[in-house]
């Protein structure tokens, strides 16, 4: 157990520090790493275990380098993740490219084959589409306590956020076509300047002072974001991904805006549904805060229980953490230093994993933000369902876990 050495007051930091000590060790162990060296074309950039061939990421694959490729894959992965079910996605995008690719359709090489053979990239992600369902649907319905026939992996963007689509053209295009246009466009303007480069995609990414202004710049840039096609979560997924799980960063790897803490954490329902109910979130701020804020939805999940929309904590600011504690001078170093994101005057929720990451370093550890969430996606998709029958029992959380000490209402009233 870590001790902050402070006096209980607003906050229990022994708690916040406890639990994100615990999470990170659990994601640590329980890496969740894409495996890319599954994808057909891909195969020679790793070793037989899998591990990918750092001292041979710069050399040439066609006219782009192995980096810049698998930089490519990863935008569009990350896209794609944003569905009902991540291991159908990921098998999905795997499927598709080494189909494509057999047929000389090189769509990380060249990204116009997609729409030049339009017609043959739908039809392979209906037909691998087909073929997941089949070895998919039963798993996901009786975890999601849901109906086999309702497994889908093709979304769209709504008013209330994503939502199931049956229309391919409009998946495909959105969420395939927009982030392989994104090396393309950038490719494109530097020919008009008389430029080539090997990685253009990298050199983009790579331009920014930190992982987390990449992250923003990924959705909000003027001629390169993906603006709907992509969500806050996903922008941030890729910055974990190509800093601390790939270990894609060439130029900063010694810069403090590319470290394990410099970008904030991927929030999706299964962080948000762990962080409330074990307590994370209700030390940061009211539960009537929340609710102000529409992070909590009376009455508008499933079966009318209470719904938690974990994006909207975005840009909220603590309530219980006072900026005369003595560790807003360390936040406002993280926020300065690793995220680049300016002088802040108060502490926002979002930040807060990276101010408790940064303290853990006076311990001697070295956990990052991908540990941290690779811990959340752990315990949320194997332990804390998003039913009323989770396994708190097994749970490795279950011991700090509040909802299942203390507060019972918090896993049986509310839903993500």
């Amino acid at each position: 157990m870590v001790k902050s050495g402070v006096k209980k007051k607003m906050v229990e930091w022994d708690f916040l520090l406890e639990i994100t000590e615990d999470l990170s060790k659990i994601g640590r162990k329980h890496r969740d790493a894409p495996r890319f060296n599954e994808v057909e074309p891909f195969k020679y950039y790793f070793t037989g275990e899998g591990k990918i061939k750092y001292e041979e990421l710069d050399e040439y694959d066609g006219k782009f380098t192995r980096r810049e490729i698998l930089s490519r894959y990863l935008l569009v992965s990350v896209v794609l993740d944003q569905g009902p079910d991540m291991i159908g996605v990921r098998e999905l995008l795997k499927r598709v490219t080494t189909a494509l690719y057999r047929q000389e359709i090189r769509i990380f090489h060249r990204p116009v084959d997609f729409f030049k053979e339009i017609g043959i990239s739908i039809d392979e992600i209906l037909s691998k589409h087909d073929s997941i369902k089949r070895l998919r649907a039963e798993d996901w319905a009786r975890e999601n306590k849901s109906s086999p026939s309702k497994y889908n992996l093709f979304f769209a963007q709504s008013m209330r956020g994503m939502i199931s689509t049956k229309q391919v053209l409009d998946y495909a295009i959105h969420r395939w076509g927009v982030p392989l246009c994104v090396p393309l466009l950038i490719e494109k303007d530097l020919m008009s300047c008389g430029k080539i480069s090997s990685q253009p995609l990298v050199d983009y990414i790579e331009s920014h002072f930190s992982a987390e202004k990449m992250a923003r710049q990924l959705k909000n840039h003027e001629r390169y974001g993906l603006g709907s096609a992509i969500g806050d979560k996903a922008c941030h997924l890729f910055a974990k991904m190509y800093v601390s799980v790939l270990k894609l960063v060439k130029y900063r790897r010694n810069d403090n805006g590319w470290t394990g803490f410099s970008y904030e954490v991927p929030f999706d329902s299964n962080a948000g549904r762990v962080l409330f109910r074990t307590g994370f979130l209700l030390e940061i701020a009211s539960l009537e805060d929340y609710e102000k804020w529409e992070v909590i939805q009376k009455k508008r999940g499933k079966g009318g229980l209470n719904y938690i929309r974990v994006t909207n904590i975005r840009g909220k600011k603590t309530t219980k953490i006072p900026s005369t504690s003595r560790f807003f001078s360390d936040y406002v170093r993280v926020v300065k230093n690793y995220l680049k994101m300016g002088q802040p005057r108060t502490i926002k929720i979002q930040r807060i994993p990276n101010l408790l990451i940064y303290e853990l370093t006076k311990y001697g550890h070295d956990y990052s933000v991908a540990d941290f969430d690779d811990g959340l996606m752990y315990v949320g998709t194997n332990y804390c369902f998003n039913h009323s029958d989770p396994k708190c029992k097994d749970c490795p959380l279950n011991k700090l876990c509040k909802g299942y000490n203390e507060k019972e209402n918090l896993i049986t009233d509310y839903r993500t």
